[in-house]
């Protein structure tokens, strides 16, 4: 590997999303394939996971080659390593052989969970792998995934792309991709209606929006047809729960700047129409509506036998609540 341009020797790929962790994995066998000289074979890629992996499995494959080539190891599922097994990685990444690159996949628990400060103090690489569920959180992964693809995309239309394509990241990467790709790089609202036409036509954007207004049976109409067209229960969900929790973020810290509330996690596009939604609203029904959402929450996660009915009653509640204020 060519002087400066090789990646770090040791790396911890730390979190439980499989999709960032084998994303973050590829990154650093793709930089080291590409550091590889000239003429020369690319690094032999190696995987080793779950608790069956042995000490004698790891020392045989992390041991010094003879013809000294490049090699990349993975360490998958170090989570539930045996102790011998986590001695013999720590063995390694403290002393990793010439030309060798070793990543560990780790989650941050089991009963390996000292592995992880262990490779800290060894010096390793950390990538972020963490889950990902914040409504917030996976408009901003929307939006560093455009970033990446050197395209400006306003927050309106990754908003719309999460109601239409759901939370999961591996799907929204991908279509944050074939979007680039259909609109030459012009992203906007109608752009993502127009390729994600059968779910955001209606979305769960549409039905909060009706239903923190006090418009109850607008939002009712909406979500049956979001549901009827595929939008996720979660993704409804979240959106309920954002705009509830919205309007209590900017109800409650009535004159703050729109700056100060961008560091809370309310993007300053929204700061008016969520100020113009709070006339609907006051202080107990706020309270009440929190309560509302939070159980939703729970519920659209496995809690509820039948989670359309608990949508349908979660956005009743919430329409009522609004048009008592």
């Amino acid at each position: 590997m060519s002087p400066g341009s090789a990646p770090a020797a040791l790396h911890l790929v730390l979190g439980e999303d499989e999709f960032l962790t084998e994303r973050a994995t590829a990154g650093v066998v793709a930089t080291a394939r590409a550091a590889a000289p000239a003429g020369e074979d690319p690094p032999v890629v190696s995987r080793l996971g779950g608790p069956e992996v042995g000490a004698s499995q790891l020392f045989e494959l992390l041991s010094p080659s003879l013809f000294g080539e490049a090699r990349i190891v993975v360490i998958t599922g170090a989570a539930e390593l045996g102790k011998d097994a986590q001695a013999a990685v720590m063995d390694a990444a403290v002393d990793l052989p010439d030309r060798t690159v070793m990543v560990v996949q780790h989650t941050g628990g089991g009963r390996a969970k000292s592995l992880v400060p262990d490779l800290r103090k060894a010096g390793a690489q950390e990538h972020a792998a963490a889950k990902i569920s914040r409504h917030t959180d996976v408009v901003g992964f929307v939006r560093s995934e455009f970033r990446g693809l050197d395209v400006r995309v306003a927050p309106e239309a990754c908003e719309a792309l999460v109601e239409a394509v759901g939370t999961d990241l591996r799907q929204l990467a991908s279509a944050c991709g074939q979007l680039v790709a259909d609109t030459g790089g012009k992203v906007d609202v109608e752009a993502v209606r127009r390729y994600h036409s059968g779910v955001v036509g209606v979305s769960g954007f549409t039905v909060a929006e009706r239903a923190v207004t006090g418009d109850v049976a607008g939002a009712i109409e909406a979500l049956e047809w979001a549901m009827h067209t595929g939008v996720p229960h979660v993704v409804l969900a979240d959106a309920l729960a954002d705009a509830v929790n919205s309007i209590a973020m900017v109800g409650t810290q009535r004159g703050t700047p729109p700056a100060e509330l961008a560091r809370q996690g309310l993007p300053p596009w929204k700061v008016k129409k969520v100020t113009a939604q709070t006339r609907y609203w006051s202080i107990d029904t706020l309270g009440r509506a929190l309560q509302v959402v939070a159980r939703l929450n729970g519920e659209v996660k496995g809690q509820a036998e039948d989670t359309s009915y608990a949508l349908e009653r979660a956005v009743r509640a919430v329409g009522s609540l609004a048009g008592a204020a």
